[in-house]
């Protein structure tokens, strides 16, 4: 989600991020605030001051997602746990915790303090409202802190409701994770929740649409798509940390697997290696050597019609840290690798060599039965 983000500044020991797509929502939220929103509040006003209204009132809103977050990485960092940062993109902001919290109690008071924040900030705001009304100070500067305050009131609330991985959702979350002391049962039955609230809120983004007002609807149906996703990644985020919690390489991988030597023809590998054994990744092996892997794919650049006078040794891939994983290394470490460079399979090494290869099969078969039985 974040690949695009852009550091802005440094807060709190945090580095604050911005995604490419807060500058989207940035942009509508000026057009929509310029447009719609203030002009209805000042009649009178013309476009220049009403521009300068948004941008101010986009600024406003821009600083107190940061603070809102900021409370989040606060507490968290009290209770011992790590982050990377803040980012704010489309759909708000984020605190991007490296792991989950220890307790429900912990989770509930970093869950809560990010509304508690907004609601200090929305009556901060409410007060410099009425502070610049009794002080005679300039109508659209009234306007524009009245309207942040009402924002943050919003968002407090907003971010209340019993959707995962929302505040309310973690709220929620952490209240039943104490309770049944399982935090995987606790997520689960936060997620059914968080989805039923989803659907609930994408069908009524449709009757809205439906019902003329196709822009007021299209965004509860963009944020019930966002939390599905959401719930989603974070329940099997979750359920890959519970299944791989304690394991290594060594104990996922298939030891001692089959070799190849590098003087074999590709005709000879694809009929008595890849055909006979369906596989389609293979070490290649000289004199207790590992040299690297030959798989289906490079197999597949090669004319069929060079098979027979093409060997292994001319289109192996050399053993690099890119495809080769040390026995002790996490499985965890893996799949983040995994993840990272969308490579499947890796040859795994110790001290003495090749001892067995893995695969993005291997972690999903672990966590199949993991989630069976959990």
């Amino acid at each position: 989600m974040w690949g695009n983000s852009l550091k802005i500044a440094r807060l709190q020991g945090f580095d604050i991020k911005v995604d490419a797509s807060w500058l989207l929502i940035a942009a509508l939220i000026v057009w929509s605030l310029a447009t719609a929103y203030f002009p209805t509040q000042m009649p009178d006003a013309q476009m220049p001051t009403l521009l300068v209204m948004a941008v101010g009132a986009m600024l406003g809103l821009f600083a107190s997602l940061i603070l809102h977050e900021l409370a989040h990485a606060i507490i968290a960092r009290r209770f011992g746990l790590q982050v990377s940062g803040i980012t704010l993109f489309l759909f708000g902001g984020v605190a991007e915790l490296q792991s989950e919290p220890l307790s429900g109690k912990t989770e509930f008071w970093i869950a809560i303090a990010g509304p508690v924040a907004s609601l200090c900030v929305a009556l901060a705001f409410w007060v410099c409202a009425h502070l610049a009304n009794l002080l005679g100070a300039p109508a659209p500067l009234g306007a524009v802190v009245s309207y942040l305050a009402l924002l943050n009131l919003v968002l407090a609330l907003f971010n209340l409701l019993p959707a995962f991985p929302m505040d309310g959702g973690r709220v929620l979350r952490a209240w039943m994770w104490a309770r049944s002391g399982d935090l995987l049962s606790a997520t689960r039955r936060a997620v059914t929740i968080s989805t039923a609230f989803a659907y609930g809120l994408m069908a009524l983004g449709l009757y809205t649409a439906f019902s003329g007002a196709i822009a007021g609807g299209l965004w509860p149906v963009l944020i019930g798509l966002f939390l599905l996703a959401a719930s989603r990644s974070a329940l099997v985020g979750l359920e890959t940390e519970v299944a791989l919690d304690g394991r290594s390489v060594a104990n996922l991988m298939t030891p001692n697997p089959r070799t190849v030597d590098p003087d074999l023809s590709l005709s000879a590998l694809v009929n008595q290696v890849f055909l006979k054994y369906a596989i389609s990744f293979i070490p290649v092996v000289e004199n207790g050597v590992l040299l690297g892997y030959v798989d289906t794919k490079i197999v597949q650049k090669i004319d069929r019609e060079h098979w027979t006078t093409t060997k292994v040794e001319d289109v192996v891939e050399n053993s690099s840290d890119d495809n080769t994983v040390a026995h002790d290394m996490t499985a965890m470490d893996l799949m983040k690798q995994i993840a990272k460079t969308g490579r499947r399979k890796f040859l795994v090494v110790d001290a003495s060599g090749l001892v067995g290869v893995i695969s993005l099969s291997d972690m999903i078969a672990v966590l199949n039965v993991s989630k069976d039985i959990s």
